[in-house]
């Protein structure tokens, strides 16, 4: 079994940076890739980005890149999304992700995704 929990949600302003964090219990060594998923209000949730596990090598949404990065810990089974910049537009509920598949970055679709976490709030105020 594998379990995911985000933390480091809350409430900031615009041009604002936060953290969040995703601790992976489980099987963690079969892991292909971590991602981070959002959704807003009303809209369907999207992807953010996502980090190979093994590799390190990450691939980004458009509309965050080069603000948001990923990285990893594999000694403490943990991921990492630290966005800079926030936007009102960030405002979501912030997913991590995991999959024992293995594939290049840019081929997984959200079916590929089989763990999820429960979800941390960001809120960004203008």
């Amino acid at each position: 079994q594998v379990r995911l929990v985000e933390s480091g949600g809350g409430l900031v302003q615009a041009g604002d940076s936060l953290s969040l964090s995703c601790a992976a219990a489980g099987r963690t060594f079969n892991f292909g890739a971590m991602a981070w998923f959002r959704q807003a209000p009303g809209k369907r949730r999207e992807f953010v980005g996502s980090i190979k596990w093994s590799g390190g090598s990450t691939y980004y949404a458009d509309s965050v890149k080069a603000r948001f990065t990923i990285s990893r810990d594999i000694a403490k089974n943990t991921e990492y999304l630290q966005m800079n910049n926030l936007k009102p537009e960030d405002t979501a509920v912030y997913y991590c992700a995991a999959t024992l598949l293995f594939k290049p970055l840019n081929y997984y679709s959200g079916y590929d995704w089989g763990y999820w976490g429960q979800g941390t709030q960001v809120t960004v105020s203008s």
